[in-house]
């Protein structure tokens, strides 16, 4: 028999599955530790409209999301975030229709009314906004549950008379004043296949579209950013394959991860530069816009956060309890792990349940002892190579926090 020594039980220890642990019965909690950014501006008010038409900003307070409180992971229609609120210049009424054209050998008008008998159950799934960068809360993210008709199934009382196609989703976002914020044009080019798990939904929550959220109909692409998920659908068209890319995706480009400069890609006649893919560089120097088919699907990828931070007291001794969420992606991990300060080893996130599904949020915790007092940063990332973390990779949702007492 092979002697168990300190370093060959040390190193079992590490490479053992991590065990989840929870506060014991006898510690008692102190109170939330504040996240944010050293020198960051103060936390904008959670679940109030500010602005207006595209200048809009309604936050939500991911602190509040509790695996002991299930009922938190879906997020009320009143404190699910807004980034573009009710045009100013849109009637609220029901009696809405969708044009269906383009290429296609009969364009049709379709009445939601109509299409009532087709609304099905969607899911609970999550939307963030591909702008979702304010570092004190990171709150333009939500999760819902969507009902509502499925795409495919308006797509097929149309036949496209092309062989090769995609399909523009437009909505209504008409200002009469100019936006500081952002520019006009709720659109966006799809591959057929892109929305195969889309639906247009009516219903949030069980309840009609609230007016924010893009009553009566808006589009929701499950694991897609909400740039891509129109509000207010007003027009679908079928467009050739070399359509060019919407203003919208342009605007949205570089949040997306597309794999072009935004700013040069307004159909001048400007060199092509090394950083642009071949079809890119191509389409510039004939001097024509970028092409809805160069850009990539505005998909989330696999992301986690910290979304609160405990302080707990036991027997004289006090840690922390760091508690989180994982979401996005195409494949589930569990594989997640954490540090608290650049040069520092990563550990392994020791309660970090297997997500049931990559379109929603799920909830992992890890228990912390700081060494010393001071400011630390919480960074997360996930183990498993074959899973793309582009926004990780880059350190995108690092929080910080001060500890004042160990």
């Amino acid at each position: 028999m092979t002697p168990v020594t300190r370093r060959s039980f040390l190193q079992a220890a590490l490479l053992a599955p991590a065990v989840a642990r929870q506060p014991a019965s006898s510690a008692r909690f102190i109170r939330n530790v504040p996240l944010g950014l050293t020198g960051g501006g103060p936390t904008p008010p959670f679940g109030r409209l500010l602005g207006s038409g595209l200048d809009a900003r309604l936050f939500t307070d991911l602190s509040l999301l509790s695996a002991d409180k299930p009922e938190t992971l879906r997020t009320p229609a009143n404190r699910f975030f807004v980034r573009t609120a009710f045009p100013s210049t849109l009637a609220a009424t029901d009696a809405w229709t969708i044009r269906v054209g383009g290429l296609v050998r009969t364009p049709v008008t379709l009445d939601l009314h109509t299409l009532e008998p087709l609304v099905a159950r969607g899911g609970r799934y999550l939307i963030e906004c591909s702008g979702n960068v304010d570092q004190s809360n990171y709150g333009l993210m939500s999760a819902a549950d969507w009902d509502g008709i499925p795409f495919r199934a308006v797509l097929a009382r149309v036949n496209p008379n092309v062989a090769r196609y995609r399909i523009l989703v437009s909505g209504m976002d008409e200002e009469v004043s100019a936006a500081q914020t952002s520019v006009p044009g709720a659109s966006w080019i799809f591959a057929p296949g892109d929305l195969d798990r889309a639906l247009l939904a009516t219903r949030m929550n069980g309840a009609a579209l609230p007016r924010d959220h893009g009553f009566p109909v808006r589009l929701v692409v499950p694991g897609w950013y909400g740039c891509a998920c129109i509000k207010w659908v007003n027009r679908i068209d079928v467009v050739a394959e070399e359509a060019a890319a919407t203003s919208q995706m342009r605007e949205f480009a570089a949040r997306t991860h597309q794999p072009f400069d935004p700013s040069r890609a307004s159909g001048s006649s400007r060199a092509a530069s090394r950083d642009d893919s071949p079809e890119i560089a191509s389409s510039l120097r004939a001097g024509r816009p970028v092409l809805a088919r160069e850009f990539v699907p505005a998909v989330i990828d696999t992301a986690a956060m910290p979304v609160r931070v405990e302080q707990w007291t036991e027997s004289g001794r006090v840690f922390y309890r760091v508690i989180g969420i994982i979401w996005g992606g195409s494949k589930p991990t569990r594989s997640l792990s954490i540090r608290f300060k650049s040069g520092e080893p990563w550990t392994r996130v020791e309660d970090c349940p297997l997500p049931a599904s990559t379109l929603t949020w799920s909830l992992w915790s890890h228990l912390w002892r700081p060494p010393t007092t001071g400011r630390y940063q919480i960074v997360l990332r996930v183990d498993n190579p074959s899973i793309r973390t582009r926004r990780l990779d880059i350190f995108f949702y690092v929080r910080e926090i001060t500890i004042v007492e160990i």
